[in-house]
């Protein structure tokens, strides 16, 4: 510690290039513990249902497969099942194929399981009684500029009707304001439309629910109704998987992609490519400095105390800009979260996630530090000053 202030003289003799390479650091922490966050999330996913005000159940296959319409009124039955609705994913686009609407066709009960999305009573009696209604969140009308009484094409990704056309025409009748955007705030982006009219049109539903919503009636027995529910269709054609709605979300992008992989290989990338570009500023660092090493030396300061001096120069700067970048993920994180509007439920960077970040600051500060601290202490203090 007696030797900090050379320590830290030494790392600040180029600022500019020193800040340039902290800022480097410090986004790739802040990278680091963003992805962890998400890494966390996945692997946490479905691990319990308590605490969970709704339910969702889809097949155990996968989530492409339907479910019967029959599971309703069995699942009602459940104890500890409040209300039941169900939906279907509907999966349109507007006027361009990358004009994506997150679309889904929903039972006339659907929204009294979510009460954190407001619409009137006279609009959700024209959704019902509209054959071709629909409620479009506030975001996304807003967006392409529709209003009630519009009629919007919309062209499905899966779906044609019973003529083989995949356009469909729908009448607009409400907009969907998310009271908590919070838990509902993804609501405000979504295109809902009536069941009965999706599953009439075209010939490839014919009675079948993309998946169920439940509500229960006390969070802390959600993982027993859990259970009960997948219960009722066990060693059938069509068991299912019950799960809390972050949960399926996880479990839907599982199976579109190695999440965890993906995390691993974008860190992968980034810290290899961090370990590059600072083991080149200590490189340059410690060249820029041989004459001075040499002065040190002259004055009696020992190799070793050389090599520990350069060491500790590297390791600080990788620990001072982790430390901010893992700080900043800290701070930003449940914003994140908020910001999705219950699409993502992020973990803060926990205990795990610190020791881990830690490590790698010291990791790398080590790594980037060995070869110039090496060389620093092997210097000849004659053929330093000779070569001055």
């Amino acid at each position: 510690m007696k030797y900090l202030h050379l320590v830290w003289a030494s790392l600040f003799r180029r600022k500019t290039r020193t800040v340039l390479t902290l800022v480097s650091i410090i986004a790739a922490f802040l990278l680091f513990g963003l992805l962890d966050a998400v890494r966390t999330s996945f692997s946490q996913a479905g691990q319990s249902a308590n605490g969970a005000a709704r339910l969702q159940t889809g097949s155990k296959l996968s989530f492409i497969q339907t479910l019967p319409l029959s599971l309703a009124p069995q699942i009602e039955r459940v104890d500890g099942v409040k209300a039941v609705a169900y939906a279907n994913w509907f999966g349109g686009a507007y006027q361009d194929p990358h004009n994506q609407v997150f679309s889904f066709a929903v039972a006339p009960n659907y929204l009294d399981l979510f009460p954190e999305v407001a619409v009137t009573e006279a609009e959700r009696k024209a959704f019902n009684s509209t054959r071709t209604g629909a409620l479009v969140g506030e975001k996304l009308a807003q967006r392409f500029g529709w209003k009630v009484g519009d009629r919007v094409p919309l062209q499905s990704n899966i779906f044609p009707d019973r003529s083989g056309s995949k356009n469909w025409q729908f009448d607009i009748v409400g907009i969907l304001h998310a009271t908590d955007k919070k838990t509902g705030g993804f609501f405000d982006q979504m295109f809902l439309l009536n069941w009965k009219y999706f599953d009439e049109t075209t010939p490839y539903n014919q009675g079948n629910a993309g998946w169920y919503v439940t509500r229960v009636t006390d969070v802390n027995q959600a993982d027993r109704v859990a259970k009960a529910i997948d219960a009722l269709s066990a060693n059938s054609d069509h068991e299912t998987r019950t799960q809390t709605e972050q949960a399926a979300t996880a479990s839907w992008m599982k199976q579109l992609a190695d999440i965890g992989l993906i995390v691993s290989s974008i860190m992968g990338a980034v810290f290899f490519t961090l370990l590059l570009l600072s083991g080149n500023t200590m490189m340059q660092a410690v060249r820029e400095r041989t004459s001075e090493i040499a002065v040190l030396k002259t004055i009696g300061f020992s190799g070793r105390s050389v090599l520990a001096m350069v060491l500790a120069e590297s390791v600080l700067l990788l620990v001072l800009g982790g430390l901010i970048g893992l700080g900043i993920a800290t701070l930003i994180i449940p914003a994140v979260s908020a910001g999705s509007g219950g699409m993502l439920n992020l973990p803060s960077v926990g205990a795990s996630s610190w020791v881990l970040g830690l490590a790698l600051m010291a990791g790398i500060g080590v790594i980037v530090g060995a070869l110039p601290a090496w060389n620093a202490m092997r210097l000849n203090i004659v053929d330093a000053l000779a070569g001055r």
